[in-house]
């Protein structure tokens, strides 16, 4: 079976229960959230959230909770030695976070590594390390951290599979640090996404392809190694339909989750056309 969703939205009054109805209304059997505003920290309640009759719905539509996604917000940068003071408050929103996608039934947060702005890179992947650190060894519970594949926009890491291995390397509880890839991210950063064979080669002998968590399928704006990440719609793209209708069916990644986050177009979801397309035989 093949698990393919979309970023939705999560708004009141129905919250993550009209997640569920949004994501079924694409024919989708996977999504995903955040759990607030991606660009702020301002959240509800928990209790808020309509969290078990989301659970019902899924369960009524044959649906795993362990296929919703949460993403964590842009704004932390666990990788800012500028400021330390704005990493140490991304560790502790990073902390809560944890706390609610596990009341979300949830397995899989999504990370972007963070920027080194400024900073030496190897002191910037040094604070992500020691960070992330202290996050996973306060929490006892199963979910993962992934860790996106990014395109290498200004300062960004994660851009190669060796970076992101070796973020991984230095953390205590490595079984809680995953891998989501991005296929726009990957192609933007320099990888041919057209020979995906060989990015999965690469990808299982630097991180293991038993590390990869979930997937984003996007196709992008730029051409390979532009290093500036601007999604596109599936086959409006550099990578193309046909590539990405191959990602999503290739038989070593049948188990994975995979999420859209395509533009809307003229105002309008483009996720339930995007799916057929994607999911035709």
């Amino acid at each position: 079976m093949i698990y393919l969703g979309s970023h939705v939205g999560m708004k009141a009054p129905d919250y993550f229960y009209g997640s569920i109805q949004e994501s079924l209304s694409y024919g989708a059997n996977a999504c995903m959230i955040y759990t607030g505003a991606p660009s702020n920290t301002r959240r509800k309640p928990i209790e808020a959230l309509k969290i078990d009759s989301a659970h019902q719905l899924m369960k009524e539509n044959g649906w795993d909770p362990q296929r919703v996604i949460v993403h964590a917000p842009y704004l932390i940068n666990l990788a800012n030695t500028i400021k330390p003071e704005t990493a140490q408050f991304g560790q502790e929103f990073l902390a809560k976070e944890m706390l609610r996608v596990q009341a979300f039934g949830a397995t899989i947060l999504v990370l972007h590594p963070g920027a080194s702005l400024k900073a030496d890179v190897e002191v910037a992947i040094q604070s992500v390390i020691d960070r992330l650190n202290v996050v996973l060894d306060a929490d006892d519970s199963s979910v993962c951290i992934a860790l996106e594949t990014m395109a290498g926009k200004g300062s960004e890491l994660g851009s190669t599979f060796e970076q992101l291995a070796q973020i991984r390397a230095g953390i205590h509880k490595q079984e809680r640090i995953k891998i989501c890839l991005d296929t726009c991210h990957i192609h933007d950063a320099g990888y041919d996404v057209r020979s995906f064979d060989s990015i999965l080669e690469q990808f299982d002998a630097i991180l293991g392809l038993d590390q990869l968590a979930c997937m984003h399928i996007n196709d992008s704006k730029n051409e390979r190694g532009a290093h500036k990440d601007r999604h596109a719609n599936i086959g409006k793209g550099y990578i193309g339909l046909d590539c990405l209708h191959a990602i999503v069916h290739h038989p070593k990644l049948k188990d994975i989750t995979k999420i859209l986050e395509t533009p809307y177009i003229e105002g309008q979801p483009p996720y339930k056309e995007e799916i057929v397309a994607l999911r035709k035989e």
